[in-house]
């Protein structure tokens, strides 16, 4: 019994490296992207004692004085300019003119020779209601106000979940967008990859371990340097247009960088091999004589394909398919360098709440939509890919 602790004992430490790089590299990872999604104490840690006045305010009545004072004592009391612009920035989000309402507010109050006795003197917009519910809504620590901005939702001033306005709705589009040019990557990734993937798997020999090796070795290659050589192919004086030139079959350059055309050419390139490995790896599991039984019935080649090899290998079309799909919604080098404005995808909105405006808690808004969307298709890939006869 002491020997089989033992073991498991050692055990446990082979496995400890693995599970120390799990936890650091992605559960916590993942824990904080989620926690700064649903996360926002930058008003509670300012304001604690209003929290505790405006717990028993009824939301329709004009600000009391307590209340009032509560907030001055504690806008009083802040000293960290920047957790300062992390509040007025959460207020103005959900209340338009919070910014310079609180400007205003903040150096009436720090005017020793003259206090204001109360914040109606120094501004009338706070005797509204309008901005004490902002303050009220702020005040909780979680918040589903960046989950809901993902999708271009917001909660009005009864707490109802209704549509933002056209000019602050974006992220929708940019969703749709994402989707709808995984989803053509997909496509043009299927047309090439399933003829590719049947005429590799009906070769033999180094052949067959040729046209494999075409498939993978843009893997070996870094995903920058793939996309900065399409950069330099596609451009207009690139080797795509000239060669097309110096054919006949165009007078001017085609324009196919820096737009969707360019995007989708540069993807399909660098997905291509997600597409041709499932498709073969099933293939070769079909036995051969099935298609010449058919034709010895007399199936015609068409009928026989469509009747007996395209049924049988869909379960890896439907795999390579999900696989591209999944890594599609997520890329970011090569719309930004391709694409033009208008072909960013999600990723690219996530990179520039991350780092261009600080915003984490949308980067993480975003990074979960994005993050349930895979882990949907992961399931489906996941069942699709099982090895389990009775899904044969």
């Amino acid at each position: 019994m002491s020997g089989s602790s033992s073991r498991m004992g050692r055990s446990l430490l082979l496995l400890a490296p693995l599970f120390l790089f799990l936890m650091g590299f992605f559960v916590w990872p993942l824990f904080s992207m989620m926690s700064q999604a649903v996360s926002d104490p930058a008003v509670l840690r300012l304001l604690p004692r209003t929290a505790e006045i405006m717990g028993d305010w009824d939301r329709e009545s004009p600000p009391s004085m307590p209340m009032q004072t509560a907030l001055m004592e504690d806008l009083k009391a802040v000293d960290d300019d920047q957790a300062l612009g992390d509040m007025v920035r959460r207020l103005n989000s959900a209340r338009s003119g919070f910014r310079t309402l609180m400007s205003k507010t903040t150096s009436a109050l720090g005017d020793a020779a003259s206090p204001p006795p109360d914040l109606v003197s120094i501004d009338k917009r706070w005797e509204k209601p309008e901005f004490w519910i902002a303050i009220a809504d702020a005040l909780s620590p979680l918040t589903d106000r960046n989950l809901l901005a993902a999708v271009d939702l917001g909660r009005n001033s009864a707490g109802a979940i209704e549509h933002l306005p056209a000019d602050q709705s974006v992220n929708r589009v940019i969703l749709v967008r994402t989707f709808w040019i995984a989803a053509l990557v997909t496509f043009f990734c299927a047309c090439i990859g399933f003829p590719y993937a049947i005429i590799a798997a009906s070769l033999t020999g180094w052949k067959r371990d040729l046209m494999l090796a075409a498939v993978l070795l843009p893997l070996w290659t870094s995903l920058l340097v793939r996309t900065a050589a399409w950069f330099i192919l596609l451009q207009e004086q690139g080797l795509i247009n000239d060669f097309l030139r110096a054919i006949g079959l165009i007078d001017a350059p085609l324009a196919l960088i820096f737009n969707r055309t360019g995007v989708i050419i540069a993807m399909t390139h660098v997905l291509l091999p997600f597409m041709v490995l499932p498709i073969y790896s099933v293939l070769i599991t079909i036995p051969k004589n099935l298609m010449p039984a058919a034709a010895s019935l007399g199936a015609p080649p068409i009928r026989a394909f469509l009747r007996v090899l395209l049924p049988l290998s869909l379960r890896g079309v439907a795999s390579g398919g999900l696989l591209v799909f999944i890594s599609a919604i997520g890329y970011y080098i090569t719309p930004a360098l391709i694409g033009g404005p208008g072909d960013q995808m999600i990723s690219s909105i996530i990179a520039f709440y991350a780092t261009g405006s600080a915003n984490w808690g949308m980067a993480g808004a975003l990074g979960m939509v994005l993050l349930v969307a895979t882990l949907l298709l992961y399931s489906v890939y996941a069942r699709l890919s099982s090895d389990e006869p009775g899904r044969r």
